[in-house]
C-alpha cells in the first residue's frame, strides 16, 4: 500500500509565512512552529539536492524520497528526505545518520548542567516533548563536552590577577571498584577591572605541596606572571607551593574558614558566645591589635575551655595578618572565600543529584558545565571593587597598574 502523502504547504504561502524568518534561529524552541520547521527543512533539503545534482555526475538524478524522524527542541517531526539514484547525496542540514537538529543537544547539555541526572533528562524529554531518547544518547551528547573541557583547561590566561581564590569541594567517584572521596579544586581569578574568571578545575584524591606546585606551574605556563593576593581555604601545602612559583604573592587565609574550624571544637550551645568572643580578633584595627585580641581570647573562659581554637589561629597567623592592612570595605572582599563559596554551592547541588560518579571524567564534565553556566551569569564587579582598586594601586604599585593596561 502506498504511503499517504501529507498535505503540502504551497510555495507562495510558505514564502509569506517564512518572510523575515532568521534561518539561524528557525529551529530554536522559540523559532518557527513545527509545521513551518518541517516545510522549511524540506525546502532546504531539496535545494541542497538541486545543488548536488548540478555539480555532480551528469547521469545522476532524483530518486524519490525517504522518510526520517528527527528530534527538535519542541518535539519530533517527520521529514521527506530527497534521494538520488547514485546514493551520493549527503545533506548538510541534517546528515545521513543524524536524528537530532542542532540545538537539541544544547538542551540536553543545559539540563545536565542544572544537575539533572541522566534518568531525569530521559523522563523530562518524554514527558515534555513526547520524545524517547536512551541514556546512552545522553551520555554521548554530554561526553562531547570533554574536548571542550581540555581546551578550556589549557587556554591562555591574563598575565596578572590582583586576586585569586582557591577552594575545594569533595565528590564521590568510583575508582578501582571502590567509591572514593576526591577533592575538586577550583581557582577563581579577579581581573583588575573586577571581572571574575574561572581559571581552572583540578581533581585530586590527595592534596599537598607537590599537587599545588603542579597547579602553580600550570598557571604560569598558561601565561600568569603575577598574583597579588591568593585567598585560600586551609589548603594543605599551598603557601609553600605558591611562594616557589610566585614569590611576591601575598597569601591570605580565609577568616570564615578559620571560624568554621574553630566551631568544630565547640559544643552547639556555646557556639554563639564563642563567635562573639572571636570577633575582636578579625575586626581589630591592625595586626598588633589582632594579636592582642587573640591573646585575650586565649586567656578568657572560652579560650581555656577550648584551647584548640587559639592554637589553630596561631598556626595560621602568618596568613591571617595580611588583611589587617586594608580598610573594612576591602577586608570584606578579600578575607573570605565567599566569592567562591557561592560557586561551590551550585557545584554541590549538581553533585548531590548524582550520589557518586563512575569516573573522574564524568565528574569533570558536569562540574565544567556548571562552572561555564555560572560564569556566563557574572556581569558586574563587586560593589567594593572601586575602593579596592585604589588600595591595591597604593599597596602594590606597578604590579597592579600593569594589570590595568
Amino acid at each position: 500500500m502506498a504511503r499517504r502523502k501529507e498535505p503540502r504547504i504551497p510555495d507562495a504561502l510558505l514564502d509569506q509565512l517564512l518572510a523575515g524568518a532568521d534561518p539561524k534561529t528557525a529551529f530554536d524552541p522559540n523559532g518557527l512552529l513545527d509545521d513551518l520547521k518541517k516545510a522549511l527543512a524540506e525546502r532546504v533539503l531539496n535545494a541542497e539536492m538541486d545543488h548536488h545534482l548540478a555539480t555532480g555526475e551528469a547521469a545522476n538524478s532524483r530518486n524519490g524520497y525517504g522518510r526520517k524522524s528527527v528530534v527538535t527542541d519542541t518535539g519530533k517531526i517527520d521529514l521527506d528526505i530527497p534521494r538520488d539514484r547514485q546514493a551520493t547525496f549527503d545533506p548538510q542540514l541534517i546528515a545521513k545518520y543524524q536524528r537530532r537538529f542542532p540545538g537539541f543537544d544544547d538542551k540536553i547539555i543545559s539540563m545536565y548542567a542544572r544537575g539533572m541526572s541522566t534518568r531525569e533528562i530521559v523522563g523530562h524529554l518524554r514527558e515534555l516533548y513526547g520524545v524517547d531518547v536512551s541514556p546512552d544518547l545522553i551520555s554521548a551528547v554530554t561526553d562531547a563536552v570533554l574536548d571542550e573541557v581540555a581546551a578550556w583547561q589549557a587556554r591562555p590566561l591574563e598575565t596578572t590577577y590582583p586576586l585569586v581564590f582557591f577552594d575545594a569541594i569533595r565528590v564521590k567517584i568510583r575508582d578501582e571498584g571502590l567509591v572514593r572521596n576526591k577533592a575538586v579544586h577550583v581557582a577563581l581569578g579577579v581581573w583588575a577591572d573586577g571581572v571574575k574568571e574561572i581559571l581552572g578545575l583540578w581533581l585530586e584524591q590527595n592534596e599537598g605541596a607537590k599537587f599545588w606546585l603542579r597547579v602553580m606551574n600550570e598557571l604560569r605556563n598558561r601565561g600568569v606572571e603575577d598574583i597579588l593576593i591568593a585567598v585560600v581555604d586551609g589548603l594543605k601545602g599551598f603557601p609553600d607551593a605558591i611562594q616557589a612559583v610566585f614569590p611576591e604573592t601575598m597569601v591570605q587565609t580565609c577568616i570564615v574558614h578559620l571560624l568554621r574550624l574553630s566551631l568544630d571544637f565547640v559544643s552547639w550551645k556555646d557556639r554563639k558566645a564563642v563567635v562573639a568572643e572571636l570577633k575582636p580578633i578579625y575586626q581589630a584595627l591592625d595586626d598588633e591589635a589582632g594579636a592582642a585580641a587573640l591573646g585575650a581570647f586565649e586567656a578568657s573562659e572560652w579560650g581555656r575551655k577550648y584551647p584548640a581554637i587559639a592554637q589553630s589561629w596561631r598556626r595560621a597567623w602568618g596568613e591571617v595578618v595580611p588583611f589587617f592592612a586594608f580598610p573594612k570595605e576591602v577586608r570584606r572582599l578579600i578575607y573570605t572565600t565567599n566569592a567562591i563559596e557561592a560557586l561551590n554551592s551550585k557545584l554541590r547541588r549538581a553533585v548531590r543529584a548524582r550520589g557518586h560518579f563512575p569516573t573522574d571524567e564524568a565528574a569533570l564534565k558536569l562540574l565544567f558545565l556548571v562552572l561555564n553556566r555560572t560564569e556566563n551569569e557574572w556581569t558586574m564587579p563587586a560593589r567594593e571593587w572601586s575602593l579596592t582598586k585604589a588600595q591595591f594601586a597604593i599597596l602594590f604599585g606597578e604590579r597592579f597598574t600593569r594589570a590595568m593596561v
